[in-house]
């Protein structure tokens, strides 16, 4: 058996004991044991117990056939039937068994004969209530001993409780006259809302050795309790009175009365026991004159011995104090070491900050010496950034106004939103009914002028374009969860890719209008988002600034423009003017397909388109 079985067997073993056996365990318990007392099945007002006779007739009343008017009824032979109490209800009770209980006959409910149990819920619920307040009370208890006129101890009141349980307590306060005594007298006081007082309504005298143990705890113990059933809570457990029985201790009497009870006389001592006792009486009585002279010889030698005795405890004290200054001047000590370490650090740490004082101060004053240049180097600065974006402002104007002439937007008579790009007709992402062809050349010319777009202004759009004219791409790099990153420009076999690629080249425009400070109305509207862009990079500028001799430089660091702009033409060079050279000119219309009825020499002279 392992060491948890072992406990819980001796537990087992203790338990059975005491409650078997309580004789052994109650002969040294005492008032000062008692820890808490409790109260479990409170009833104050029991109920009748008057048993239920039978039910009464008119047969069972004295002189019943004597009345006047049943002697009238006798004598003219009327027959008197009996009252229906009359009837054996047992043998109708038989009967009702012996009825047929067949499906299809309705058996006779029982009439209910609880009194609470009506079918009004609310008069239910009162009844309830009210047997419920009657097993409520508040209560409190009192303890006294014989002898003792007030109680010894009085406890708190517990409203309304049918088990109350009143708060520990201890005995040891009330003296030794009290706590070693082992009998007492409870009184069990209660009221309820009947009563406008407390009324008695327990007093248990008892021994303490009488009471039967329960367990541990009250929850150990799954046997019904009688009412008004008082527990005494002991350091090792539960008790109470169950069977009333007075304790089991055999009754004292005196040797004499013994001897005279048997008619014979009671052994005695030997004569060599009694002398036996005498010796040990002589032994201890001269242990006890040992023990006197040698106090007082003790006591004499410290009175000699006094100033050495004095001397030797000064000599410890002193010790003592020595050992404790000794220990304090280590503390000290080590505290000093440590503060000296504490203030180099800090020397060092202030030498530290005056050396980057001082080179700060010395890189202060070089920098105040170049104060001065530095302000007027900003000022021209600023005035600089302010004429280069000037200029970079009216570059990307002339180059919004010569992508405008090379791929012109137009409207479309009568339809309004409708526009064409080069002369070919682009829907506002609705390409139902198109020519496949058309629409894949527009979508190309479109992708081309967003991508150069994006080019001068220097804008890194969110998706790039790849333009191939009429057989263009587009990729999506954000988007997640996508098979493939890449979109056609042109319509295909799989329409939904198309229709994606439409809505991300839509998406490049909005983003160029926001980053010129336009919001767009649709994103839907491919060639309206366009041409108002174009309306905003051309407008306000009054003046177009001329192409540069040896091309242009691109908005960014290190990128140049396209081969769109010819580079050492002596055409460029005129100023003022806005003109397209020859050789560009053709490059544009073969790349879009048109013919030129006429070299061009001046911006503003418009195509002749004819899709190829």
């Amino acid at each position: 058996m392992d060491g948890a079985g072992a406990i819980d067997a001796a537990t087992e073993h203790d338990a059975w004991s005491r409650r078997e056996r309580p004789w052994l365990y109650a002969s040294n318990r005492k008032l000062r044991h008692l820890n808490g007392i409790s109260v479990r099945n409170l009833v104050v007002t029991p109920p009748p117990t008057r048993g239920r006779g039978k039910t009464i007739d008119d047969d069972d009343i004295p002189n019943a056939l004597r009345s006047p008017s049943k002697i009238l009824a006798q004598n003219e032979n009327h027959a008197i039937h009996p009252s229906r109490s009359f009837t054996d209800l047992k043998s109708r009770a038989s009967q009702e068994n012996h009825q047929d209980k067949r499906p299809g006959k309705q058996q006779s409910r029982r009439r209910s004969t609880m009194f609470w149990n009506d079918p009004n819920p609310r008069t239910r619920q009162v009844r309830l209530e009210d047997i419920t307040k009657s097993r409520m009370a508040d209560t409190f208890f009192s303890i006294h001993c014989e002898g003792i006129d007030e109680p010894i101890y009085i406890s708190e009141v517990v409203d309304k409780a049918t088990n109350p349980d009143f708060q520990s307590f201890d005995l040891n306060l009330c003296g030794p006259r009290v706590s070693r005594r082992d009998t007492l007298i409870v009184k069990l006081w209660a009221k309820t809302e009947s009563f406008s007082d407390y009324v008695l309504l327990v007093e248990l005298q008892l021994n303490i050795r009488s009471l039967q143990f329960l367990g541990k705890t009250i929850e150990g113990f799954h046997q019904p309790l009688p009412t008004n059933c008082i527990l005494f809570h002991f350091p090792d457990g539960v008790y109470t009175n169950l069977t009333d029985l007075p304790p089991v201790e055999p009754p004292l009497k005196d040797a004499r009365q013994r001897a005279n009870a048997d008619g014979t006389a009671l052994p005695t001592s030997s004569y060599d026991a009694l002398m036996r006792l005498a010796n040990l009486d002589e032994c201890i009585q001269d242990a006890l004159a040992t023990r006197e002279k040698l106090e007082a010889q003790i006591g004499d030698i410290l009175k000699s011995n006094g100033g050495a005795l004095k001397t030797e405890n000064n000599t410890a004290q002193a010790e003592d104090r020595l050992s404790s200054f000794k220990q304090a001047v280590l503390a000290e000590r080590r505290q000093i070491r440590a503060s000296i370490k504490r203030k180099e650090e800090l020397s060092a740490s202030i030498q530290a900050r005056k050396e980057a004082m001082e080179q700060g101060r010395i890189t202060q004053e070089k920098a105040r010496s170049h104060l001065p240049d530095a302000q007027e180097n900003l000022v021209s600065s600023q005035k600089l950034l302010n004429q280069t974006s000037e200029d970079i402002k009216g570059q990307i104007s002339r180059i919004a106004e010569d992508l405008s002439l090379i791929y012109p937007i137009e409207p479309i008579p009568d339809k309004p939103l409708a526009f064409t790009i080069c002369g070919l007709p682009l829907p506002n992402s609705n390409f139902e009914d198109i020519d496949r062809e058309v629409v894949a050349a527009a979508l190309g010319y479109t992708a081309h002028l967003v991508y150069l777009l994006s080019f001068y202004m220097s804008v890194a759009i969110p998706y790039p374009i790849n333009p191939k004219q009429s057989t263009s791409f587009i990729q999506d790099p954000v988007s997640q969860d996508l098979p493939q990153r890449t979109f056609p420009l042109h319509p295909g076999s799989v329409n939904y890719r198309f229709e994606y690629g439409v809505f991300l080249l839509n998406k490049d425009i909005e983003f160029l209008l926001n980053k010129t400070g336009i919001r767009g109305l649709d994103i839907r509207h491919t060639l309206p988002n366009l041409k108002y862009l174009f309306y905003i990079l051309t407008a306000g500028v009054s003046a177009i600034p001329a192409r540069k001799a040896g091309g242009i430089r691109g908005i960014l660091s290190g990128r140049f423009s396209p081969n769109l702009s010819r580079r050492g033409s002596m055409d460029s060079a005129v100023s003022g003017e806005s003109v397209q050279p020859r050789k560009t000119w053709d490059l544009i219309t073969r790349m879009n397909g048109h013919t030129v009825d006429s070299a061009p020499n001046s911006a503003n002279r418009p195509l002749s388109p004819r899709v190829a």
